[in-house]
């Protein structure tokens, strides 16, 4: 698989499991990608929730996307992007924040790109081979 596969596999598939740690203990839940593309892949969480507070303390980051047969493992490094315009796109994409952004104002919301991203992919087929990392 290489990038444009796997930015048309990502956006095909955008809920993945996003893994962090709180200290030596992991954490890991369903997010949905906001969008992929060449310059990354982008994510956006609340500042409320324990997910922004693990992040930035240990950015590490590792994401598990499945879809037609395929799981998709992409691990980096959680990037905060600052540009206010961006959060405004999340916000039209995303009109549920309207109320929490309404209440706490643009400071709630965070914009993050994974950088440095490493992926691995395995289907049925590829079981039991050894496993393939390719830099995106």
């Amino acid at each position: 698989m290489n990038k444009n596969e796997l930015i048309g596999f990502v956006n095909a598939n955008p809920v993945c499991y996003l893994a962090t740690t709180e200290g030596h203990v992991p954490h890991v839940r369903a997010v949905s990608v906001y969008k992929a593309d060449e310059s990354g892949l982008f994510f956006q969480i609340s500042t409320i929730k324990g997910m922004y507070n693990e992040l930035t303390h240990n950015p590490r980051v590792e994401l598990c996307f499945n879809g037609s047969g395929q799981q998709v493992r992409v691990s980096g490094t959680a990037e905060f992007i600052e540009d206010q315009g961006l959060k405004e796109d999340v916000l039209e994409a995303r009109p549920f924040l309207k109320r929490l952004v309404d209440a706490q104002g643009y400071g709630a919301i965070q914009v993050f790109r994974v950088a440095n991203p490493v992926a691995t992919v395995w289907t049925m087929a590829t079981n039991f081979e050894p496993r393939e990392f390719f830099a995106l």
